[in-house]
């Protein structure tokens, strides 16, 4: 709609223009705008709109929401994946806990006594044997005991010291990398959090609303229309034999109704391709004419024009 509008105003400032003949520098033109389309990049029910039509807003300010439940649970679970794997591998890296510790050094503990035991019965028997009180059979098995007990010494004191060990390499790295994992996951689950809400982009007025709370916004779909500021511009169109006169930087004078003096723009871009006239409301004559469109930036109190607002457009006096 805005675009069949943006046309006819076109058409009619150009026939106004053809129909000037008292000044070839005087052009035709009016009010634009570069406007910000804020929208939903995926779709759901509207939950907040913090702006309404004409509102003015400051950069970064809240435009509208989402229904973002199913994103903050998403965000909850990643958050809590991700501090069970940070704690395994602190795990890992330190090794056994305190409690598992001190139960490794009790029994290391009664390694040691049975040790001492069988170490005092092997050499009471071995006494005893040299004076052929015991058998030879007590001996032995005397020994076998006391082999035994040093065996049990020697496994629970390197239980001990195994414990202090952080995990075999690859499985830290394993850790690490699962670790990094799922922290890529919650920064994901963040962002997909973020896009349920809208900020503005830059500070402006909101110059049209789309949807309202609990209606359903489809993906891609703008929810507002934000006009920032500074992005006004004078959009007018210069017939084929006065292009050459026309350049980027060039300052023209402007002049609308009801406007006050002295009001001006700076030519930020010209069309390279030239467009026909109109040719339904247009003579033969003025449908051979080619125009440019020129692009150009207002300045001062220009900059407070309305959009679609007609502007009358002077090139510099000699430049016609």
């Amino acid at each position: 709609m805005e675009a069949g509008r943006a046309s006819a105003l076109v058409a009619l400032l150009l026939l106004a223009g053809c129909g000037d003949g008292g000044d070839d520098a005087l052009l035709h033109g009016y009010v634009d705008a570069d406007y910000v389309l804020a929208g939903a990049e995926a779709s759901g029910r509207l939950t907040a709109l913090s702006v309404r039509r004409g509102d003015p807003v400051a950069a970064d300010a809240p435009l509208f929401t989402l229904d973002d439940r199913d994103e903050t649970a998403a965000l909850a679970q990643a958050r809590a994946e991700l501090a069970q794997a940070k704690a395994s591998l602190q795990d890992l890296r330190t090794g056994k806990r305190p409690e598992e510790i001190r139960v490794l050094d009790a029994q290391l503990a009664d390694a040691e006594a049975s040790l001492t035991v069988a170490q005092k019965s092997y050499d009471r028997n071995r006494d005893l044997s040299t004076r052929a009180v015991v058998a030879i059979a007590t001996l032995d098995q005397a020994k076998a005991d006391l082999d035994s007990a040093a065996a049990r010494v020697q496994v629970a004191r390197e239980n001990r010291a195994v414990a202090n060990l952080p995990a075999r390499p690859d499985q830290i790295a394993a850790a690490e990398q699962q670790v990094e994992a799922l922290a890529a996951a919650v920064t994901a689950a963040e962002t997909k959090l973020a896009r349920r809400s809208q900020r503005a982009a830059s500070a402006g007025q909101i110059e049209d609303v789309f949807y309202q709370i609990g209606e359903i916004v489809p993906a891609g779909q703008a929810v507002v229309s934000l006009l920032p500021d500074g992005a006004r511009k004078i959009l007018f169109f210069v017939p084929e034999p006065a292009r050459a006169t026309v350049r980027p930087g060039q300052r023209v004078a402007l002049s609308c109704d009801s406007c006050a003096d002295g009001l001006a723009a700076t030519v930020s871009s010209i069309a390279t391709n030239a467009e026909f006239t109109p040719p339904v409301i247009y003579s033969k004559e003025s449908r051979a004419k080619l125009v440019y469109r020129v692009e150009a930036r207002p300045e001062g109190e220009a900059q407070k024009l309305d959009p679609g607002q007609p502007v009358d457009v002077r090139l510099p006096a000699g430049e016609k």
